[in-house]
């Protein structure tokens, strides 16, 4: 067993192991201050298990006011459904939006006969590397974003079948018409271990050995005023590093189809009753839940008559 071998097979971790050695390779192959540091196990050993624990404890659990733990996100699954063509032009005009309402007659913005697709299938779909992610306000937007990303950790033996790192940006933080994805790209792979180097990023984005999974949250975020940049930066981003894989979220109500044509467009569904069941199942998932049966108290009360209301919110997450 040689001495790289040896020191591989001492980390836990299938996916910083994986990492560990992708580093290694990179910073062999390139020259640099910032490459020389990779060149060392223990550094990249470090780089790359900080990364994948610092990103699992962001966005790996959701926490309420008031909870003293955080419940995983890998427990909590929303299913996707496509939009037909007809459906996403639709959402582009308050008219539009008020003759959904006349066929409905429900609050809800889905329209037309769509079908259902596994969520976690479709956002790990090698045919669909460039996805926009639909849904009203609380539809479990970010949180799929972020599940997503959880799913890149377990690599090869995941659903992406492949080594593949996740970066995430929230759009909201852009607020000016200079729009730097690479340069935010870079103090995001800093703040969770990586070396701080746009340098650095660049080779990631180009190399042929890594895909990064570039997750750009609510592009309904960001300012109006600067909407038209972030998207113009967006598909530049894509066009000059395609081999990557990006996945970008808005409100529908917000959408406007500026982006790409090669994005493809999925909503979110809302939950139907077996989905808010198994929610409620996985949230009070606890030994003294399980004993006090909670779950199934909560679920008896929102199916009442009287909690009709209480119900149509809970399609949402």
């Amino acid at each position: 067993m040689t001495d790289e071998n040896y020191f591989l097979d001492k980390i836990d971790d299938p996916f910083a192991k994986s990492l560990t050695g992708t580093l290694w390779d990179i910073g062999k192959r390139f020259v640099g201050s910032t490459f020389d540091v990779l060149k060392d196990k223990n550094q990249s050993r470090k780089a790359a298990e900080t990364y994948v624990d610092k990103y699992r404890n962001r966005y790996g659990l959701l926490k309420l006011l008031g909870m003293k733990r955080g419940v995983s996100l890998e427990s909590i699954y929303t299913p996707v459904r496509f939009l037909s063509e007809l459906s996403i032009r639709q959402f582009e005009s308050i008219e539009g939006l008020e003759e959904i309402y006349r066929v409905k007659q429900k609050r809800g913005l889905q329209y037309g006969e769509c079908r259902s697709e596994d969520g976690l299938s479709v956002g790990t779909d090698k045919n669909n590397p460039y996805l926009m992610v639909l849904g009203g306000p609380g539809s479990g937007k970010s949180t799929y974003l972020r599940r997503l990303g959880l799913e890149a950790f377990r690599g090869e033996t995941g659903k992406f079948q492949e080594n593949i790192i996740p970066v995430l940006l929230e759009l909201k933080n852009f607020n000016s018409a200079d729009v730097d994805l690479i340069g935010a790209l870079a103090e995001e792979l800093k703040n969770f271990g990586f070396p701080p180097s746009k340098e650095f990023t660049e080779k990631l984005l180009k190399d042929d050995k890594v895909k990064l999974l570039i997750l750009l949250d609510g592009l309904d975020e960001v300012p109006n005023e600067f909407t038209n940049a972030v998207m113009n930066a967006i598909d530049n981003l894509v066009t000059q590093y395609s081999q990557n894989q990006f996945v970008a979220s808005c409100r529908i109500a917000a959408y406007r189809s500026n982006l790409r044509n090669d994005f493809q467009v999925i909503e979110l569904a809302d939950f139907d009753d077996s989905q808010i069941e198994q929610f409620i199942k996985n949230w009070f998932n606890l030994p003294l839940d399980r004993q006090a049966k909670t779950a199934e108290k909560c679920w008896e009360t929102l199916t009442a008559d009287r909690n009709k209301a209480a119900k149509e919110l809970a399609q949402t997450p």
